[in-house]
């Protein structure tokens, strides 16, 4: 093929979004998009495409699109809509950024202009497979979470009209458990909704300024009744003054108060909590100075190999002790949400028997970037 032809071929390819390689008629590499060179890495032209994308269905695809007569039609796929005449659409697992992914493959016959060859486009399906996933999952989880204490109640109603309709005693125990229950199922309705909002304002930047140590010391203030309940000593460093930045009031209020009851849950009583907040000269994830809030406690500390999953949507580490405390599953997820918008970082140190230190660290400004 002429380089006048491989230029064309270039230029054909660098205004498609997806992934897309171009093959001459001996099914060579000829053409590769910056999606494509992405995906599959760079040194693509020139190579057989099967050294590209070793996978015998899509191999087979472009053998019958380059040479209709002399290769078997390879089979339609019911599952995806049926493609134009002499053209190939498939599902296959490839390999490609060092990962399996489910991809949506196309062959076709090269614009005629450009002479005998093919493209293969390639469309990633993996993230909307995963994002299927977690839908199904969150939706599995709700319903688990509702059941439970739904079920609970029922139970308790048809006690209280049968067995129990003249007790006063087991008539007063049942209905301090379901106003317990209904309870928990508020909250945790309450939480879904606060997600709701956080995940549907991620993307849009705060626009307000907060007064970082005044809001602390006020959440402080707010929570002291219950840290003199838990019998937890709190020692604070760096509250004092005053240090503005971009941040949406009511959003960071939740994410310190939810931290601050993770950390009275968990510390045991008569421990120490610690709430310190430190300047960070250069953080280099967010290309300059910013705010850290380091929460910490005393307490029993998380195994390490929950960490990675504690802000995942109704994980818990111990499901019976966090349901027994009114947990709903949903505050560190949604505490990531917020600090995601706010273009900051979470980071969660602990050890067991050593304690735990939340770490948010906020950017001092909002780049453009």
């Amino acid at each position: 093929m002429s380089r006048a032809t491989q230029r064309n071929a270039d230029a054909f390819l660098s205004g498609v979004p997806v992934p897309m390689l171009a093959v001459d008629g001996r099914a060579r590499t000829i053409a590769a998009n910056a999606a494509a060179t992405s995906l599959f890495g760079p040194d693509l032209l020139d190579r057989p495409f099967v050294t590209v994308l070793r996978h015998p269905a899509v191999v087979e695809a472009v053998d019958w699109v380059l040479q209709p007569d002399s290769h078997p039609a390879p089979p339609p796929d019911p599952a995806l809509p049926t493609p134009p005449e002499g053209v190939v659409s498939l599902r296959a697992q490839v390999i490609a950024d060092g990962r399996d992914i489910a991809a949506e493959i196309t062959v076709a016959p090269l614009p005629a202009a450009l002479g005998r060859g093919a493209t293969v486009a390639i469309i990633d399906q993996s993230v909307a497979d995963e994002a299927e996933q977690m839908r199904r999952d969150f939706v599995a989880n709700v319903s688990h979470e509702l059941k439970t204490p739904l079920t609970a109640m029922i139970g308790f109603i048809e006690t209280l009209r049968g067995p129990a309709r003249g007790d006063p005693k087991a008539r007063d125990r049942f209905l301090d458990i379901m106003e317990r229950e209904a309870n928990r199922m508020n909250r945790l309705v309450a939480d879904l909704l606060s997600l709701s909002r956080v995940q549907a304002e991620e993307r849009r930047r705060p626009s307000s300024e907060v007064d970082l140590p005044m809001m602390l010391r006020g959440v402080l203030a707010t929570m002291a009744q219950a840290t003199e309940a838990a019998g937890v000593e709190v020692e604070t460093e760096g509250l004092e003054g005053s240090r503005l930045l971009p941040g949406d009031p009511d959003q960071l209020v939740q994410v310190f108060q939810n931290l601050i009851e993770n950390a009275l849950k968990y510390a045991s009583s008569g421990g120490h909590l610690g709430v310190r907040l430190r300047r960070i000269e250069y953080e280099p994830l967010m290309r300059g100075p910013a705010l850290a809030v380091d929460i910490s406690d005393r307490g029993e500390g998380i195994d390490e190999r929950h960490l990675p999953r504690l802000t995942e949507r109704f994980y818990r580490v111990d499901t019976h002790r966090s349901r027994a405390q009114g947990g709903t599953g949903l505050g560190l997820a949604i505490v990531k949400h917020i600090v995601n918008r706010h273009r900051g970082r979470l980071k969660i140190e602990s050890r067991k028997a050593e304690g735990s230190r939340f770490t948010v660290i906020l950017p001092e400004k909002l780049t453009r970037a």
